[in-house]
């Protein structure tokens, strides 16, 4: 998925001595064109852009696909990031520059790293008549992004206790363990049901960071509700918490990492360390699509070693793919460390 904010900010969340969840609102944001499908983004957001290394969340639907189009997202491209996929409904076709041709559906997860450069294409098919799920990022961190492009499906076990039913992505939870690989720190991405009644207790790791986006149902988190379609953070130095639902079911999306601790700059669907980095990245997109005048490096490489063309190849007779949009006429400015 894109993301078609073309001045996202950048900030590395610190820990701080609260227990209480601090809330995050969600906003709309339509993903483009005549029929343009909304999502609820939760981040990243002035009030917090990152959760360990989870640096955007996008949720959606349940949508129907004859009213909202469903998803139709062109090729577009991503450095030094990766992209997680997670549905409730309907069924999503992936497409991607390193040859995959995939399908993610309720239950499983498609990972895909973007590293030095890749591109991608995503599509609800044709028989989804219900679009609901989660599009997620985290940021790579400086040592793996820009390794070369991957992508990754997996299909975790249910597990069950205490009236809850949990799949693990990512990460280690309620001892269930996920084999994906995410070349970065420690991270969690767990879907989690609640019968109507139950309560959960988990335990946690200290040092991660902690975000609970409930999609349905009632919930409270640790005694204090969460709003529907919000996302609870959580500071490090938690040891469990508590997840209580009310007369109805719930089901939620729980992830957590450990501090990225890094500066980075985050600008549409490039993650860099410099403003430099971003219009290098742009520049290289707008040359590969025919949209610019850049001509392509004489030695087959970029000045950063990545090798042309950084977004492809891609195959012919697919839709269109998208342009960048302008730059902005300040200065991107590198966040992190110490903000939020």
């Amino acid at each position: 998925m894109t993301n078609l904010d073309v001045d996202p900010e950048e900030i590395v969340c610190e820990a701080d001595s609260r227990v209480d969840a601090e809330l995050l609102t969600p906003r709309d944001v339509p993903l483009g064109g005549q029929r343009a499908m909304t999502v609820r983004r939760t981040m990243p957001q002035r009030q917090r852009s990152l959760i360990g290394a989870w640096c955007f969340l996008d949720h959606y639907g349940p949508d129907r696909v004859s009213s909202s189009g469903g998803m139709r997202v062109a090729r577009h491209p991503h450095t030094g990031l990766a992209t997680v996929s997670l549905l409730f409904t309907g069924v999503i076709s992936h497409r991607d520059s390193v040859g995959t041709e995939a399908l993610v559906r309720p239950g499983e997860v498609n990972l895909m790293i973007g590293g030095r450069g890749i591109s991608h294409q995503e599509f609800s098919t044709p028989e989804t008549t219900y679009l609901h799920g989660v599009q997620l990022w985290y940021a790579l961190p400086d040592a793996t992004r820009n390794m070369a492009p991957a992508f990754e499906h997996y299909e975790p076990p249910v597990v069950t206790r205490d009236g809850a039913s949990m799949r693990v992505y990512i990460g280690s939870l309620a001892g269930s363990h996920s084999p994906v690989e995410t070349y970065t720190p420690p991270l969690l991405a767990a879907e989690i049901n609640l019968a109507a009644g139950a309560q959960l207790e988990l335990d946690l790791d200290p040092g991660f960071e902690y975000g609970v986006l409930l999609d349905t149902g009632d919930l409270s988190l640790n005694g204090s509700d969460v709003p529907l379609h919000h996302l609870a953070y959580l500071p490090t130095g938690q040891r469990s918490l508590v997840l209580s639902s009310g007369a109805e079911s719930a089901r939620l999306i729980l992830i957590g990492g450990e501090p990225l601790n890094e500066q980075i700059v985050m600008w549409w669907n490039f993650i860099g360390r410099s403003h430099e980095d971003i219009v290098a990245y742009r520049e290289a997109w707008q040359a590969e699509i025919g949209e610019s005048s850049t001509a392509e490096p004489t030695n087959g490489a970029y000045d950063d070693g990545a090798p042309w063309p950084r977004f492809g190849p891609y195959p012919e007779g697919q839709p269109d793919p998208l342009p960048a949009p302008a730059m902005p006429t300040v200065q991107l400015r590198p966040r992190g460390g110490s903000g939020r």
